[in-house]
């Protein structure tokens, strides 16, 4: 089989793709670079596989499926002790207390950008005007970071989420960038501590924890870049097939804004439903000999949960392949799960109810404003989604 799998539009996992997946629990195929692994499909075996101490990520030397190499993966790409104690170092910022702290600021920055975009008018790109803006609005604030330096940002991010997308150059590039100015960000808050002068931004926090525990400054760096990228472009991504799903879905769209009540959970059937990792998922080594699907691994095989896969497993949800955005139980692994769980999820969770409940409150009969078929979906990209959004709506009558 392909891996990763062929690019198709659309939001859920293509049918096609999903009717191989399930054929076997466990599917030989060549990785790039001519490695051999194992795909794990089914929901049991992915969460086997993410939370067990058998399978590692440190071991894995054959890249990481994007443009980011290991050293700059702080927690996505290390195991325990070094894990450990860098997610116990920044786990207390991201509690689901803390994201409901900052609701306040997400509902206030959705509002302005909803307020400029019916100010201009339709139609208009959501991507560049609302899904990207708001979460970057969000984690520059949490870092300390000007939101004026977006522009030079988010085009090495884009880069850096590349699978192939961008030439090597490119990325080499947004990389060094990137991390220059993460650094020179860590050295101004150590002038400004030095001064006695600290701010309360998240970045100057962990410079200033006490402690044997407290990171170093390399790490901080690696950190912040981390966070910057992973808080912004994956919700901005994510957010945008929401929309999407709701512009297919009229039906669902009216009784979301009829009672929006519902939408923390259309938000987790979301997470379930929308088809997010272009790289299909991370490669983890077998730290010792174990069974997994029924079958007996040996030390040194390479296996690679597909959480989206296992999103659509029938033994885990009740007529799986049907969108119901009122399901529950909903155990999905949206967010992964185990010791490498998404840090921001509560966070997430929060910025896309805040957003879709002010979207379907303020952008009456939102549609596409071009045929899907015209749609440019983000191909070799480590995270799925289309480049732009755009869309129209109903203007509201001027008062």
């Amino acid at each position: 089989m392909d891996f990763p799998l062929p690019h198709r539009p659309g939001v859920p996992l293509d049918g096609r793709h999903l009717r191989r997946l399930r054929e076997r629990p466990l599917t030989p195929v060549e990785l790039p670079g001519g490695h051999r692994a194992l795909l794990v499909t089914r929901h049991a075996d992915v969460r086997a596989v993410l939370a067990g101490d058998r399978f590692g990520r440190e071991a894995w030397t054959g890249g990481t499926l994007f443009a980011r190499d290991a050293a700059s993966l702080a927690l996505a790409a290390s195991d325990a002790p070094a894990h450990t104690r860098r997610r116990r170092a920044v786990q207390g910022r991201f509690t689901a207390r803390r994201a409901e702290a900052d609701r306040p600021r997400a509902e206030a920055a959705a509002e302005r950008l909803l307020d400029d975009l019916e100010a201009a008018g339709p139609p208009a790109d959501l991507i560049a005007r609302f899904a990207t803006p708001l979460p970057y609005a969000l984690v520059c604030d949490m870092l300390g970071v000007p939101s004026g330096d977006l522009g030079m940002l988010l085009p090495w991010v884009s880069a850096l989420m590349s699978a192939g997308h961008f030439p090597e150059t490119e990325v080499k590039a947004a990389r060094a960038g990137m991390f220059g100015y993460f650094s020179a960000q860590i050295a101004a808050r150590r002038s400004a501590i030095a001064a006695g002068d600290p701010g309360g931004d998240l970045l100057t926090g962990l410079l200033t924890a006490p402690g044997a525990g407290r990171l170093g400054d390399d790490e901080i760096t690696v950190f912040g870049l981390g966070l910057f990228m992973a808080g912004g472009e994956t919700t901005s991504n994510f957010l945008a097939a929401c929309v999407l799903e709701l512009i297919a879905r009229p039906e669902l769209a009216a009784s979301l804004r009829a009672d929006p009540s519902r939408i923390p959970a259309a938000v987790e059937e979301f997470l379930r439903w929308v088809w997010f990792g272009g790289t299909g998922g991370r490669p983890h080594v077998v730290l010792a000999g174990t069974g997994l699907a029924g079958a007996e691994l040996r030390r040194g095989d390479v296996v690679v949960p597909l959480t989206d896969a296992a999103n659509r497993d029938p033994d885990a949800f009740p007529d799986a392949d049907a969108f119901r955005p009122g399901r529950s139980p909903n155990p999905h692994l949206g967010f992964g799960h185990g010791r490498h769980m998404c840090l921001g999820a509560p966070h997430a969770r929060m910025e896309l109810r805040v957003a879709i409940a002010a979207l379907l409150r303020r952008l009456d009969g939102l549609a596409l404003a071009i045929d899907p078929a015209r749609l440019r979906w983000r191909d070799r990209m480590f995270v799925r989604g289309v480049w732009e959004l755009p869309v129209t709506w109903r203007p509201r009558p001027r008062r």
